[in-house]
């Protein structure tokens, strides 16, 4: 299993990016290897905690696969977590958690990943770190696109 934690401070209201993250259906608009995601099982657990799933397809380069993910956005709590439904992973898990910071908001990234298939799991580790810190740089601009830059 594959285990990381990123943290990168961004100059935005925690509540902007919370909503931005958990926005997921529009991923597909700025996620390039997002190739199409669909959101269904919408559920309110509590006043501020919203459950749904999602089915993602992805794609890179001659590799695409097909996940489903159970994702819990906490508004009070400012958390975005998924889990796997099903897929090509033993494990995948996830959190995003955004914390006030004196420049904005400390976000932070925990992903926990297995992935069955050998090559895809070579392919994965071999780029996982870079991976990352491309999705965190993606969400950033994100952030721009929608906020404004705050610099």
């Amino acid at each position: 299993m594959t285990k990381l934690r990123l943290e990168r401070d961004l100059p935005y209201q925690p509540v902007q990016l919370w909503e931005m993250v958990g926005d997921v259906e529009r991923y597909p608009e700025f996620i390039p290897w997002i190739k199409s995601l669909r959101a269904y099982n919408r559920g309110q657990l509590e006043d501020d905690i919203m459950r749904f799933d999602a089915d993602v397809a992805v794609g890179f380069k001659l590799l695409s696969e097909r996940f489903s993910t159970r994702v819990t956005r906490a508004a009070a709590a400012l958390l975005v977590d998924f889990d796997l439904i099903r897929g090509p992973f033993r494990q995948l898990k996830g959190r995003w958690t955004f914390t006030p910071s004196p420049t904005g908001t400390t976000v932070a990234f925990d992903l926990d990943i297995d992935i069955k298939n050998p090559l895809l799991d070579a392919v994965f580790k071999a780029n996982f770190n870079l991976a990352v810190s491309k999705l965190l740089a993606i969400f950033e601009s994100r952030a721009r696109q929608l906020y404004g830059a705050k610099r």
